[in-house]
Order: C-alpha cells, then sequence, then structure tokens
C-alpha cells in the first residue's frame, strides 16, 4: 500500500484506467460547505505528481461515502472506465460489502431486508418506511452477524441497492443503530466523530481488461474497531 507524502494517500489499487483509495472517517468525499479538501482533490493531486501531468488531471467519480464513514473509494482515471463503471454501478454489477458495529444484537443472524427509503432534504435524513410512500424508493441489503465482543455485534452488509444513508437507516430500523450514529438513533457519539460503518470491499470485473478486482480497505486503526482487529485477515 503506498502512501503519498503531502497528503497521505493509501492506495489500495491503482492501474492505467482505475485507482482506489482508502477514506478516512474524518475525510470529505464530496465538497460541501466546510471547504475542506475533499479526497478526490487528494487523489488528483497525487496522480499529477506521480505522473508529472500538467493542467487538470482527469478523475471520474463513480460512488461516495458519507464523511464519517470509512473505507474504499474507486475512482476511474480514464472516461472509458469512467462511462463503464457508471453503467456496472446502475446495473448492479459491483458487489458492495460494508462492515458495521451495533450495541444491539440484530434480530437474525442473516437476513434480508427491503424497505422504502424517503430523503429529507432539509434534514440530510432518510426515512424508512415498510410500504411504498411518495417520494419513496426501495431499498434492499442482506446483512449477517460475523462477530460480537461483550458489547458489540459486527455485522457484515451487501448492498443491493444504494440509496441515501441506506445502511445506516435500515439497520436502525430493524433495532440496530450504528455506534456513534446520532441521527440514527445511537446513544452516544463516537469520540473522533466517525460512525462505526466502513467500505469494506469492492469486487467487480474490470471496465477494461475484465479481470475480477476485488479491493479490500483495512480497518480502521483506533476506537471499536481495535476489538475487531482479528478479523482483518479474513478477507
Amino acid at each position: 500500500m503506498a502512501e503519498h507524502d503531502s497528503d497521505k494517500l493509501k492506495i489500495l489499487y491503482e492501474d492505467n484506467h482505475l485507482i482506489a483509495v482508502y477514506k478516512e472517517a474524518s475525510e470529505l468525499s464530496q465538497g460541501d460547505r466546510t471547504g475542506d479538501i475533499t479526497l478526490d482533490e487528494k487523489v488528483k493531486r497525487y496522480i499529477a505528481k506521480k505522473y508529472n501531468k500538467p493542467g487538470d488531471v482527469f478523475l471520474g467519480i463513480v460512488h461516495r461515502l458519507d464523511r464519517p464513514v470509512s473505507g474504499v473509494m474507486l475512482y476511474a482515471r480514464t472516461s472509458k472506465a469512467l462511462k463503464r463503471l457508471n453503467r456496472m454501478f446502475q446495473e448492479r454489477e459491483v458487489q458492495k460489502i460494508y462492515w458495521a458495529v451495533t450495541g444491539d444484537r440484530p434480530p437474525a443472524d442473516e437476513a434480508t431486508i427491503e424497505h422504502f427509503i424517503k430523503k429529507n432534504e432539509k434534514q440530510n435524513k432518510s426515512y424508512v418506511y415498510d410500504h411504498e410512500v411518495k417520494g419513496s424508493r426501495k431499498a434492499s441489503l442482506t446483512y449477517r452477524l460475523i462477530g460480537r465482543s461483550q458489547r458489540y455485534y459486527l455485522i457484515e452488509v451487501q448492498l443491493h441497492t444504494g440509496r441515501h444513508h441506506q445502511i445506516r437507516a435500515q439497520l436502525a430500523a430493524i433495532g440496530c443503530p450504528i455506534k456513534g450514529d446520532l441521527k440514527y438513533g445511537a446513544k452516544r457519539s463516537n469520540e473522533d466523530g466517525s460512525i462505526s460503518l466502513h467500505a469494506r470491499s469492492l469486487a467487480f470485473k474490470h471496465p477494461v481488461t475484465k479481470e475480477e478486482i476485488r479491493i479490500i480497505a483495512p480497518l480502521p486503526e483506533n476506537g471499536i474497531w481495535k476489538i475487531f482487529k482479528n478479523f482483518d485477515s479474513k478477507k
């Protein structure tokens, strides 16, 4: 895993068409009112420096992670790769795995759950319904309980749809708010302002070479994740 001196980027995968990096929980994946530097800007700087590219660096954005979430972020380095990746994400050809820590045990050790989710723009929050309401969209995920400590549970989530705050809202709806996620019912915040949700891996067919690719993001080294560090070797 390479690290860039100026921005301390952790590169998880890189070739002529793609680059995947590790996003810290505090980093922005897209610009907001804070004006803080975004992860994609750091990646552009990295590419410009490494390949001595003058002018604007092309970097295609295909997905986002909420600011308090850590894990793998994938970008396209060519327009061809961007066009194909966008289609692959839209057609659910990319397997997205997340790990979440909760203080409550899920109602079943493994299940597929489906809801209807409606985003409230003003609150930047999504609301979950068990039936369709005006403006809602269907949301589906599969979860399984993969570990536990004395007080916490480690849940693996596979997303089938990509709705706003989907994992956060759906887990809260089944009585398992993510640790630190005050917006969705957690009792207290995490000290570093993160929520205990980690984009663990992306698996897909390379948009150009057609090679099977699986990119895994190591667990954060702080907070509750230290308890589950032994799971990091379980690929």
